[in-house]
């Protein structure tokens, strides 16, 4: 049921304010896609297929994919039985999520970070890199990346 809300926009019946922009123009919100992003990390983590933890849980692989992707919610039963198939508490799916709500536009570099970390490399990156043993080793990696972002933002410049 809506109902006109005290902000001049549509409001659900309890009086919360809905923008009237359809979820797939602004794409997924940033909470489902840290949610996906941390079941698809756990899952390469421990070597799990989409299909292996889909049939674990009573679903399908594209729906594993679709909840990785963000672009379906994962409900909070599913999430449970994730955190079970996937030997990880439910917190750990919110873990690292800022605790405030950021202004629309403000998470762009968090989002070209989730999108790394979406892709093949960064998973195993963000994998492997933590068993690098050495602190000094680990910070001359770093130097090294963004000695190489540099040298890509100046070609780009050119």
């Amino acid at each position: 049921m809506q109902v006109a809300g005290h902000c001049g926009r549509q409001a659900t019946k309890f009086g919360e304010c809905m923008d009237k922009t359809d979820d797939s123009e602004r794409g997924p919100n940033p909470v489902d896609r840290h949610v996906g992003l941390r079941i698809r990390m756990r899952r390469k983590e421990l070597g799990i297929s989409q299909e292996r933890l889909a049939e674990s849980i009573g679903l399908t692989f594209q729906q594993v994919q679709k909840y990785e992707r963000a672009a379906n919610r994962v409900s909070a039963s599913k999430l449970w039985e994730m955190s079970r198939a996937l030997s990880a508490p439910v917190g750990y799916f919110y873990e690292g999520l800022s605790d405030v709500v950021e202004p629309v536009g403000s998470n762009a570099p968090r989002d070209s970070m989730q999108d790394f970390l979406m892709t093949p490399e960064g998973i195993e990156l963000a994998a492997t890199f933590p068993k690098i043993p050495r602190g000094r080793v680990r910070r001359r990696i770093l130097d090294l990346v963004r000695a190489m972002a540099g040298e890509a933002d100046a070609a780009e410049d050119s």
